[in-house]
C-alpha cells in the first residue's frame, strides 16, 4: 500500500460535497447555516471549503467537523456562479 492511500479515499468522499459545518465546533460557528462546497482535499487531510464568500477555507475532513448535505435539497442555497465550478471532464 503505497503512502498516499489513506488520503486519496478522504478526498474520494469529500471532493465536490456540499457540506455543512458542525455547530458544535466553536472554531467553526461562524459558517453556521451556511451551505458550501468541498473544492478538494489537500494531503494533510484539510478539506477546501468554499462557502460563496470570496473566501476558501481549510476544515478538517471529517465528520467531526464537517456534515455532508444533500445536494439536490441544499444546492439551490450554494449560489456562487464565480468561484470552483465543477469541471467533471477533468477530474480523475
Amino acid at each position: 500500500m503505497d503512502r498516499f492511500s489513506k488520503q486519496d479515499a478522504v478526498r474520494k468522499l469529500w471532493i465536490d460535497q456540499f457540506v455543512k459545518v458542525n455547530d458544535n465546533r466553536p472554531e467553526l460557528k461562524r459558517f453556521a447555516g451556511l451551505v458550501g462546497r468541498v473544492v478538494t482535499v489537500n494531503y494533510n487531510g484539510k478539506a477546501i471549503v468554499d462557502f460563496q464568500d470570496g473566501g476558501w477555507y481549510d476544515i478538517p475532513a471529517s465528520e467531526e467537523h464537517l456534515v455532508k448535505v444533500d445536494a439536490n435539497d441544499e444546492k439551490a442555497k450554494y449560489k456562487n456562479v464565480n468561484s470552483a465550478q465543477v469541471l467533471p471532464e477533468k477530474q480523475g
